[in-house]
């Protein structure tokens, strides 16, 4: 087994690194931080949610900076504010052990633009940021990106999905010629094979994770036959043989969250809404409680449960099927992280055998039925 020494990652880092509990490189480390280290290049890497990317990118990133240097050499886009802050975070931890001081800054939507504006004006290296909110404060003059020597995109297909392709656009626009660029993405839809023939080296380092399973190997996959008014019973059914697990319950549409919120409350249930129009403060609300487990179960959109990232989710339950294949690989994605298992389980009701074939068929795995 490669350790990150043999990787080339110098002492301090492996320290901090150690302190994180990060011991043993995961597969995508492995793959991209001797190259990312050794060479200036484009990286694509095709990676799930989980696999360890944060210190993939962000070991061999935080290497390339001069300390001594007060401008912005590293850019890393991420979809949500979640990921922002969870990067942001790891970076601080990284550079724990280091000499000299490496300032990364994380902003996003949903907080005062004033205060991030103030912020970078002390010396910043590494800017961490959602699309819209990196826009705007490139557009005030706020940050200055010419001097960038490493942009990097992660969880690509997210940011397109939701409905950032044009920021991104103008974002990668800026400085092209000096740059490498290193893009992460779970899934390769027509946009993002765009964005990498638009804006990335022609040979550009190519690196696939577990290319056989888009869905990662830890987590069992099943159905329970049910029907439409059964649906709640079943849910109860199942939270009941889990007390103490916590979860994540899928619904396609806002107003479905909200109502089998409201049912699973009424059964007493501590469960908690993610949707779309929620204030970021009563998100942030309902995440500190998931995270701190005092909320044991969270009921979300997919567009919702974006950048969520806590560890020890025991499963992930479908009260549809989603309609878009990646959202089912996203879905799951979130439980059986960091080497803990999980499952994933699908409510049917008739005439809904045909998805659960497709999805099988589409992302190579095997589904087995439930019962209660």
């Amino acid at each position: 087994m490669a350790t990150f020494s043999d990787l080339g990652v110098s002492k301090a880092y492996i320290k901090a690194l150690k302190e994180l509990n990060i011991i043993t490189p995961t597969e995508i480390q492995a793959a991209v931080i001797p190259t990312l280290l050794g060479t200036k290049t484009d990286l694509i890497g095709l990676a799930q949610t989980g696999t360890g990317k944060t210190a993939a990118f962000g070991l061999p990133l935080l290497s390339s900076i001069d300390a001594n240097k007060p401008q912005v050499q590293g850019l890393i886009i991420a979809p949500t504010r979640e990921l922002v802050q969870q990067i942001q975070k790891q970076l601080f931890r990284f550079t724990k052990y280091l000499d000299e001081m490496i300032f990364a800054e994380g902003v996003y939507g949903g907080e005062r633009i004033t205060r991030q504006i103030k912020a970078l004006t002390r010396p910043t290296h590494v800017v961490v940021a959602t699309p819209g909110r990196l826009l705007d404060l490139i557009e005030r003059g706020a940050v200055d990106i010419s001097n960038v020597k490493t942009l990097v995109l992660d969880e690509a297909d997210e940011m397109l999905s939701m409905g950032f392709k044009e920021d991104l656009n103008r974002i990668l626009q800026h400085n092209t010629s000096r740059r490498n660029t290193w893009l992460f993405s779970a899934t390769m839809p027509e946009e993002i094979k765009r964005i990498v023939r638009t804006y990335m080296s022609a040979d550009a380092v190519r690196v696939e994770v577990n290319r056989n399973s888009l869905v990662n190997e830890n987590i069992s996959h099943h159905f329970i036959n049910t029907s439409i008014k059964d649906k709640v019973n079943t849910i109860v059914m199942l939270l009941k043989k889990r007390q103490g697990k916590r979860g994540i319950i899928f619904c396609r549409t806002k107003a479905g969250t909200q109502k089998l919120t409201k049912q699973l409350h009424s059964k007493g249930f501590t469960v908690g809404a993610l949707e779309g129009d929620m204030q970021q403060k009563e998100r942030d609300k309902v995440m500190r409680a998931f995270r701190n487990e005092s909320l044991q179960i969270l009921i979300s959109t997919d567009v919702s449960a974006r950048g969520i990232d806590v560890n020890n989710l025991s499963f992930v339950l479908h009260h549809q099927l989603p309609e878009h294949l990646e959202y089912y690989t996203h879905r799951s994605g979130r439980t059986a992280r960091a080497g803990k298992t999980g499952q994933s389980i699908a409510l049917i009701i008739p005439g809904e055998m045909k998805k659960v074939l497709d999805v099988q068929r589409a992302l190579g795995i095997k589904f087995s039925e439930m019962t209660l």
